[in-house]
């Protein structure tokens, strides 16, 4: 067993210039280290089986949950459950990193609202 990082993940683009790495990508779970630049965000979706927890490592980051703001600085985190809208979005002036811990993982479970 060797450890895993953001060098060592497997590394994907998503968005307007964001990155991802899977540090976990399995089919009951999924842990991502995502980055995204200043004014960028994610679309509004939801998730149908997926229950998620986004847990911020640096910078600021707003979150909709269900219609509901929520500013979430270094150590903070919030559960997402099925079937709620959300929506995390960069409306700060410097990179945000965080992760997004996912059971079972997303792929193929994502409603864009």
């Amino acid at each position: 067993m060797t450890p895993i990082s953001k060098e060592t993940a497997e590394h994907y683009k998503w968005g307007e210039d964001c990155d991802g790495w899977f540090l976990v990508n399995e089919a009951d779970r999924s842990v991502i280290h995502e980055r995204m630049p200043p004014g960028t965000a994610e679309v509004k979706h939801y998730h149908v089986k997926a229950k998620q927890f986004f847990f911020m490592l640096a910078g600021t980051a707003t979150m909709e949950l269900n219609g509901q703001m929520l500013e979430l600085g270094p150590g903070q985190g919030v559960a997402v459950e099925p079937g709620v809208p959300h929506q995390i979005r960069n409306d700060s002036e410097a990179d945000t990193e965080f992760l997004v811990i996912s059971n079972p993982a997303t792929k193929g479970d994502r409603i864009t609202v």
